[in-house]
């Protein structure tokens, strides 16, 4: 599974998390690891902060470590998984999103109407004044 995000930099960070319940052994763990790392660096990313995750067993205790086979898929999945196309797609939606969260920002700051809900909109708490200074 790929977690992405957008983040200030020039460049690509990679988090990579390997639960010991999907993969028991640490030379599973650690293969996962190795292999992921060398095809996000190979690989031509936007600014993203991309975190990988195990989200079902890919071995077990009993048998081998590692396979020719186990990597051949993981590689076949992370291929799929940093597709730059599809990185870039996702990078595009999260700048015009991050740009539409800092004009409505920028809109509530200048005293302009908020594009907002109002349910979104934070509340008085019970007990207490609605705004600061009212009811004393």
């Amino acid at each position: 599974m790929l977690y992405t995000r957008l983040n200030d930099l020039p460049h690509a960070r990679l988090g990579v998390v390997v639960a010991k319940r999907f993969a028991p052994r640490a030379a599973t763990r650690n293969t996962i690891k190795r292999v992921t790392r060398e095809l996000f660096r190979t690989s031509a990313l936007p600014p993203l902060d991309c975190v990988v995750r195990l989200s079902k067993a890919v071995n077990s205790k009993a048998g081998p470590a590692t396979t020719s086979q186990l990597k051949a898929e993981l590689r076949a999945e992370l291929v799929r998984l940093f597709n730059p196309q599809q990185l870039q797609k996702i990078a595009k939606l999260a700048a015009s999103a991050a740009e539409a969260a800092a004009a409505s920002a920028l809109a509530g700051a200048a005293g302009l109407p908020s594009a907002l809900p109002a349910a979104l909109a934070p509340a008085a708490a019970p007990g207490l004044p609605a705004e600061p200074g009212a009811g004393a």
